[in-house]
């Protein structure tokens, strides 16, 4: 019942900001360039995309169509992106250890009402959120599923973690941090596959976990290992059996090979690896998930944002210069890689600030476009839904005036977004 409230509040609030715009019968886009495919890297020209009842039915030579259509002939026409790691309830801030106390569930699906619209406008049409209020989180996701609230396809991960680790709760007195933990931190492999059902039971598309320490915990433990090979093994076999992938929070060398060995379907950051860490991505065919905005981010709050606490500016401080070259040792091993950002870290909306990052760390801005579509769909296993402009695919399309190809950042801009054959921003919003 809470869960029904929350998304008809959230709903009330947002359906007369968003102005979405419910498609006809069939919906004619005219695409002056075209990007369908990402994989194959070929752009063609003077192209009619035809929507109707929220997917794509067919893509036709020249500009056809009568009723509703519209005019994308000036425009760089590319599948809607995804960002595959997100925090969409909260954003971190001067205020953000008290909110962590003071702001109820409610709270954050409100808050998180905010950042999906602006996600989606942005041209993030999916995303995994990795780590939410699973009340909050997963409220938002079927509200944004059933049409009630206008923002992008969630992935919701469960979190589960090691007591005391990063994923628990720091920097509060004793009392406050019993209060505030979640049932689904573990101690010992048998306890953390109990924390991985509980997890699923509560609604988790995802699980994820925190095999180190974490940059952004208020704790000095460091950036090394923090959940047993035992632990990581009962986490990603219960996850599994449940049919459920596996992310994993990693920085430190031992903690991503250990989570790698384990069989993770992607590492989170990676900020440390080294070659071991490259022939186990490659020999069981994990991710990678660079999250670069979030390592530029803190970097710069390391050094200008009073709030920050103590123990998490020194690891700023060093995680966030590493980042990028993590990237380009990774990319040129010919590790998988998905795009993310780990926004709520940095600002809701400005996810495409990662492009250029990418790009920096060598890899092309055709790769880091895959990385947001066509790698990204088939990391989280909705390649058949979402990732390119195809028949039987969802519609959702994003377009640029310049050439993201010549200059990445363009995609800083986006000036239409279509999600589900509903837009969410047109050229002037």
């Amino acid at each position: 019942m809470k869960k029904v409230i929350l998304a008809a509040m959230a709903a009330a609030l947002f359906a007369q900001q968003v102005g979405a715009q419910e498609s006809p019968a069939k919906t004619y886009i005219h695409a002056g360039r075209l990007l369908a495919d990402p994989a194959s890297g070929r752009v063609e020209t003077g192209k009619t995309v035809v929507v109707e009842g929220g997917k794509i039915i067919e893509i036709r030579d020249g500009y056809v169509g009568e009723g509703k259509v519209i005019d994308l002939r000036d425009a760089f026409v590319m599948p809607g992106f995804i960002d595959s790691h997100v925090h969409l309830t909260f954003e971190s801030g001067p205020t953000s250890r008290l909110d962590a106390v003071t702001k109820s569930t409610t709270d954050q699906a409100f808050d998180g009402v905010v950042f999906a619209g602006r996600t989606v406008r942005a041209g993030f049409t999916t995303v995994v959120d990795l780590g939410s209020d699973p009340e909050a989180i997963n409220a938002l996701r079927d509200a944004i599923a059933s049409g009630k609230v206008v923002g992008p396809r969630i992935v919701a991960a469960g979190g589960v973690a090691a007591h005391g680790g990063h994923g628990d709760v720091h920097g509060y007195r004793q009392e406050i941090l019993d209060l505030f933990r979640a049932p689904t931190l573990c101690s010992g492999a048998d306890d953390c596959a109990r924390a991985v059902r509980l997890a699923v039971q509560q609604g988790a598309d995802i699980i994820k976990t925190a095999s180190t320490g974490g940059v952004m915990s208020n704790t000095a433990a460091g950036l090394g290992q923090q959940m047993s090979d035992a632990e990581l093994v009962a986490i990603v076999e219960t996850a599994h059996r449940l049919g459920r992938k596996v992310a994993a929070h990693a920085h430190g060398t031992d903690g991503v090979n250990a989570a790698l060995r384990a069989g993770v379907d992607s590492v989170e950051h990676g900020t440390y690896i080294d070659a071991e860490s490259i022939r186990l991505f490659k020999a069981k065919g994990s991710y990678l998930v660079p999250t670069l905005l979030a390592g530029d981010t803190v970097s710069q709050q390391a050094e200008n944002a009073d709030w920050m606490p103590d123990a998490v500016r020194a690891k700023a401080r060093t995680v966030g210069p590493l980042m990028v070259d993590a990237l380009r040792r990774a990319h040129q091993g010919g590790v998988r890689i998905a795009f993310g950002t780990d926004s709520a870290v940095s600002k809701h909306g400005e996810n495409a600030r990662e492009f250029a990052l990418m790009v920096k760390a060598g890899l092309t801005p055709l790769d880091t476009i895959r990385a947001a579509t066509v790698w990204g769909a088939t990391h989280i296993g909705l390649e058949g839904e979402v990732g390119s402009i195809a028949a039987g695919k969802a519609a959702d399309i994003v377009a640029v005036r310049g050439n993201p190809l010549d200059d990445v950042r363009q995609l800083e801009t986006m000036d239409f977004v279509m999600k589900g054959g509903a837009v969410v921003r047109s050229a002037g919003d």
